[in-house]
């Protein structure tokens, strides 16, 4: 028998933008309840093996209440927990776990973990709440309000809204990559190896003579990584592979098989024919899946572009900002102003209900690209989640809240919207 359990606000998703939803509504004095797919929160920022968690404090300010909750939240732990380099959150993940446990503790919010959704409802054109796969069978659970941060817009997929998907001309989606950590290295001697990008490249393609999966370049993380003799690595991933689509069983099977096969051989190329600061090097962990940059987009009340980053555009209806870089994984990469987030790009066209947060906002896909720094993805998650909670209060669709009032409750939360049309903090 299918079980029934009811809320104010549902958010779905527990990566960085669910994480600023949950908070927020949670802190706004709804009853909220936040479900995620994996035995953990965090999303990419906790699976991504530490990845940076960019645009956190850009121009080393603070962006909100809610961001520097999590921050708080795991700098208790110590300075092995984490710190803040530049702009970005530099964690021991583990620690971010349960960091983000904590914070959502002390806001009053409820969670579930090991809960995929497979359904969504929606009546007379209002989505009411969604089904949730358990170990005990099928869960609904109905809300005043939902907050889709699901990265994939799976709940707005599943309750029937449009969704974009990749390059208009062709498909093309973002390269997956699964990122993982070495250890046993030398790691001043490493990094400062790889900063001569010529011979770096150079080595590379040496050992992709005897290990094809070898990509062309990699990174390796010079962000302070908090584990002694450890390094993150980032890369390409399945960019050889051409498009791959991460809400595809079969092209996430494959991604998969062919991105741990990858990092084995990254590893012992890196040891064959690295300098002497690889001699020994260890793989000491893989991310819990591989990392999907782009799936699809919910199709909202305005599209963000290309050009908004460029130009750094502001509109009326401003909830949030974008910081950082236009970065389409590995294929382009170029400088951008901060630029405003419509509150109209977190509104599905044509289904009420529903508010969307994070990488599936109403975006182009270069647009989207624009704006998946896990910090933007917490910003428009707070904004996604303070609307919710002001939704179920006043018994309002989203769409029909005074947009002024939003702006000033999120300016009480400490969200500064007057950063857009400047250069890059």
């Amino acid at each position: 028998m299918t079980q029934i359990e009811s809320t104010d606000v549902l958010v779905v998703g527990g990566g960085p933008a669910g994480v600023g939803a949950a908070m927020a509504a949670a802190r706004h004095g709804a009853k909220t309840l936040l479900i995620e797919r994996y035995g953990f929160l965090g999303g990419v920022a906790a699976h991504g093996m530490g990845m940076p968690v960019n645009q956190m404090r850009p121009g080393g300010q603070s962006r909100s209440v809610v961001h520097e909750a999590v921050l708080d939240a795991v700098f208790a732990y110590g300075e092995e927990a984490g710190s803040v380099v530049d702009h970005a959150l530099v964690c021991n993940v583990d620690y971010l776990k349960v960091a983000i446990m904590d914070a959502l503790d002390a806001a009053g919010c409820r969670y579930w973990l090991h809960t995929p959704i497979v359904g969504a409802e929606a009546t007379d054109g209002r989505v009411t709440g969604v089904t949730a796969a358990t170990k005990q069978g099928l869960r609904r659970v109905q809300a005043k309000a939902v907050v889709d941060a699901t990265g994939d817009a799976d709940v707005a997929f599943h309750a029937g809204a449009e969704t974009l998907k990749g390059r208009p001309e062709d498909g093309f989606l973002s390269p997956m990559t699964l990122c993982f950590v070495i250890g046993n290295v030398d790691v001043e001697a490493a990094r400062a190896y790889a900063d001569n990008d010529e011979e770096f490249v150079e080595l590379l393609a040496r050992a992709r003579k005897h290990y094809p999966l070898v990509p062309d370049c990699l990174i390796l993380e010079k962000t302070g990584f908090p584990l002694r003799n450890h390094l993150a690595i980032n890369h390409p991933g399945t960019r050889a592979l051409g498009t791959l689509d991460g809400t595809s069983v079969e092209d996430m099977t494959k991604a998969e098989a062919y991105s741990r096969r990858q990092a084995v051989q990254i590893v012992a190329a890196l040891r064959r024919f690295g300098p002497p600061a690889f001699a020994d090097v260890q793989l000491a962990g893989t991310a819990a899946q591989v990392g999907v940059r782009e799936t699809r987009r919910v199709k909202g009340g305005y599209l963000m572009t290309e050009e908004d980053a460029a130009q750094g555009r502001r509109f009326e209806d401003a909830v949030a900002w974008r910081s950082g870089w236009l970065d389409i994984g590995w294929v382009r990469w170029e400088e951008m102003k901060v630029h405003d987030v419509p509150y109209r790009a977190l509104l599905p066209e044509r289904l009420d209900g529903l508010l969307v947060a994070g990488r599936c906002i109403s975006a182009t896909h270069v647009g989207a690209s624009a704006g998946k720094s896990m910090g933007n993805c917490m910003a428009t998650g707070h904004a996604a989640g303070l609307a919710a909670a002001m939704s179920a209060a006043q018994r309002r669709a989203p769409r029909e809240l005074e947009v002024a009032a939003l702006q000033q409750a999120l300016r009480r939360d400490g969200v500064d919207l007057q950063w857009a049309g400047q250069n890059r903090p």
